[in-house]
């Protein structure tokens, strides 16, 4: 056999994985190649793959009879709407994708690309975790890894899809990355198996409660989308990714906008309820706002008491922040307070514009919150905000009590501009609880009329929003339906925008 037959004979070898059965496997149980994601997920055509020769090195445990070229990974770089991004593709079919020294070298090798020449890095899980056979070499890997992940945070989009295993060390690596994605059904993560707990704490769970897709996405908070199947998994990454910047030196991608500037929406007019204490759907505001009622929603089914995602104005990608009456009537709490606190944190690290959406009664009370710590957590929403250089925009809906009125995105904290509607109330608290503290005495006769006149008053004299505007803590008080030209003009203005802050090492924030 001559070299040109022998390195045909590697190459097909290399995209055969585990070979036509395990590969079917893979498909009866709902699952695509490696190679397939892949190809999916990037441009046509546009898939280079490195390394795709290597070996493991391991020959112990009878595995010098188990060469498969490519150990299990596939690795390299292509295109996705026409801009570069760096994948790697855990194979299951050979070794059960697990990890190897050869594994870690090869992922190492293209986050070291991708930083280099500014551009996204792509995980695609599917792995049993380290390989046995290889001892401490397959954990070094993982670190090496890990240190990576912490290296390129804030310099260049990461994305993890989880679309099988996950367990073990190996979850560290997508919990440090930007998005998680999830697959139902075929997608789990957990550092201990049902196993161990079964044995350790003698609990009894299926792997689907432990780490299953909506567990993750509605109780741990670690994964951020939920896709049916791989196919939809790798649209929603394109789809994201339509919305950042290749890295933390430009601006994201503008899109052409057939929307008018100008829209006025008439029902945003009448969306607040009469009564403050009745719901509504932030979303529906969002949508009638942005570019062509397009948003993608983040973290969707975790902490919906406040709502995070991306749209876009006048084409301009921004990262919306909102609170939510609909749920625990938009109340700040723990897992709110993380949530809104890392998207800010993501959005300011790749110089997109925060818009908030502005509905908050306050932080949400009870001994669950105080003893879990929601001084602290509800600090790293404040930090977020107070840190974040990017344009700032605010526009209160309807309620800004108290300290929560501070943290989501208020003028105090660096925002740039600040609008309310008419039906803002901003007061240290709500007008039926303020008036047993403020008007005592007056109302010790128990008259109703009396308590309404003084609600009124209270309304009037404190929680007006131009109240608020009289002192510049309010920008504008503005008609709901010009909402959507007065974010694109204040985005114009705010385009070259410079904020620093003092020269440091970097701030603590309270974790």
């Amino acid at each position: 056999m001559n070299r040109l037959d022998e390195l045909r004979r590697r190459h097909t070898a290399a995209e055969s994985g585990g070979g036509a059965e395990r590969r079917e496997r893979q498909h009866r149980e709902g699952k695509l190649s490696a190679r397939e994601r892949v190809e999916l997920l990037l441009d046509e055509g546009t898939f280079e793959e490195l390394d795709k020769l290597v070996q493991h090195r391991a020959r112990d445990f009878g595995m010098d009879q188990q060469v498969v070229p490519g150990d299990g990974l596939v690795t390299g770089f292509g295109y996705i709407s026409g801009r570069l991004a760096y994948v790697f593709a855990q194979d299951f079919t050979v070794f059960g994708g697990s990890l190897s020294e050869t594994n870690a070298q090869k992922i190492c090798k293209v986050m070291d690309l991708a930083m280099k020449t500014g551009a996204p890095i792509i995980g695609l899980n599917d792995s049993g975790g380290a390989r046995i056979q290889e001892g401490v070499v397959s954990l070094a890997g993982y670190a090496d890894i890990f240190l990576r992940n912490t290296v390129a945070s804030g310099v260049v989009p990461q994305i993890s899809a989880i679309m099988g295993p996950c367990a073990g060390g190996a979850v560290y690596s997508p919990a440090i990355t930007d998005f998680v994605f999830m697959v139902a059904d075929t997608s789990y993560m957990f550092v201990t198996g049902p196993d161990v707990i079964r044995t350790v704490t003698h609990e009894d769970v299926t792997k689907e409660a432990l780490g299953g897709s909506m567990t993750h996405n509605s109780v741990s908070g670690v994964g951020h989308f939920i896709a049916k199947d791989d196919a939809e998994c790798v649209q929603m990454i394109r789809e994201l990714l339509s919305f950042l910047p290749q890295n933390n030196r430009e601006d994201a991608p503008r899109a052409l906008c057939t929307d008018p500037i100008d829209r006025a929406d008439a029902e945003l007019d009448s969306i607040v309820p009469a009564e403050s204490n009745q719901p509504y759907d932030i979303k529906d505001v969002i949508r009638r706002v942005v570019d062509d009622a397009w948003f993608l929603e983040v973290h969707q089914h975790f902490a919906q008491n406040i709502v995070v995602g991306f749209a876009r104005l006048d084409g301009r990608p921004v990262g919306i922040v909102a609170n939510q009456p609909a749920f625990l009537a938009g109340c700040l709490d723990i897992d709110s307070s993380v949530k809104g606190a890392r998207f800010v944190r993501f959005c300011d690290a790749f110089n997109i514009p925060i818009v908030t959406f502005e509905d908050v009664p306050g932080f949400l009370p009870g001994t669950a919150q105080e003893f879990g710590g929601i001084i602290r957590h509800g600090a790293k929403l404040l930090y977020a905000y107070a840190e974040a250089t990017v344009p700032k925009i605010t526009v209160i809906t309807r309620k800004a009590y108290g300290g929560a009125y501070c943290v989501m995105g208020s003028k105090h904290i660096r925002t740039d501009i600040n609008l309310a509607w008419p039906t803002a109330e901003i007061a240290v608290m709500g007008a039926e609880g303020a008036v047993n503290i403020v008007y005592r005495r007056e109302l010790a006769s128990g008259d109703p009329e009396a308590r309404r006149a003084k609600v009124d008053e209270f309304n009037e004299r404190f929680a007006s929003p131009f109240v608020a505007a009289e002192r510049g803590y309010i920008d504008d008080v503005i008609e709901p339906r010009e909402t959507r030209t007065r974010l694109i003009r204040a985005l114009k203005m705010l385009e070259t925008k410079v904020d620093t802050m003092p020269k440091k090492k970097h701030g603590n924030i309270p974790l």
